[in-house]
Parts: structure tokens; sequence; C-alpha cells
């Protein structure tokens, strides 16, 4: 039992073993910083469903990305308006509260340290008069006394 042809021995199912290639990551092969191995195991290990097919983590993690990517730049814009360098939860809750469609989707969401939105009820400010009327030169009348 010879065998024919030059086929090495441990070349893994290739033929000719030529230089082994580099593997790649399902993420890079997507272009996505979120890890689509993880999101797979993460998925199959839930049970959510028996079978999980291979564009489902993908498509995860690339919602997953851009939701966590949109987070990160409002929250950045409101540390600058704050003038800070470093995002704190305050800086994140400001971002989702003053967002109307993040606002919707994590409304019942409640973040640690995050605080509240300024808000002052509108019945509670002060009154502005329509019509300021300036005050004329009037004689300096004396309060009323009684006389003794």
């Amino acid at each position: 039992m010879e065998t024919t042809g030059k086929v090495k021995k441990g070349a893994g199912g290739r033929k000719g073993g030529g230089p082994k290639k580099k593997p790649v990551s399902r993420s890079v092969k997507a272009g996505l910083q979120f890890p689509v191995g993880r999101i797979g195991r993460y998925l199959k290990k839930g049970r959510y469903a028996q079978r999980v097919g291979t564009g489902a983590p993908v498509y995860l993690a690339a919602v997953l990305e851009y939701l966590a990517a949109e987070v990160l730049e409002l929250a950045g814009n409101a540390a600058r308006d704050n003038k800070k360098n470093r995002i704190i939860p305050r800086h994140v809750l400001l971002a989702v509260r003053n967002d109307e469609e993040l606002g919707k989707l994590l409304a019942g969401v409640t973040i640690a340290h995050g605080g509240v939105l300024p808000n002052i009820n509108p019945v509670l400010l002060p009154k502005k008069t329509a019509a300021k009327e300036p005050k004329s030169p009037t004689k300096a009348t004396k309060s009323p006394r009684k006389a003794a």
C-alpha cells in the first residue's frame, strides 16, 4: 500500500503542502471590531434556538457595534460640552436620554451613577409679565399714619 503523488504527511487535507495560510477571524472578514466567534458561542450556549445560522452572529455583532458606536459618539459630545476629556456614566445618561430613539430603546434601563435629566416644571419658574411698564416718577407719598 503505497501512496501515489506528492502528498506530505501532516498537510491538513491540503494537497501539495505549500505554505500554510494564516487564519483570518470572522470579525476581520466582516470588517467588525466586535468578536463574531464569541457572540456565536454565546448564542449557542444560551439555547435561544436549537440551531444558529452562520450569519446570525455576524449580524448581531454588527448591530451591537453600531449601537455602541452611537452611544459613545453622543456620550463623547456630552463630555466635551461639559469640558471633560473622560466619559463618565453621567455623560452616557445625558446622551441616551436626550436622543429620541436611544431613549425609547433604553427607556426601562437604569444607568448606575447617571443621575437624572435636569428638568424644572414651567409652572415653578418665575412669571414673566407681558408688558413691562416703565416706572414714572411720581410724588413721594408718605405712608398714611394714624393721627395721635
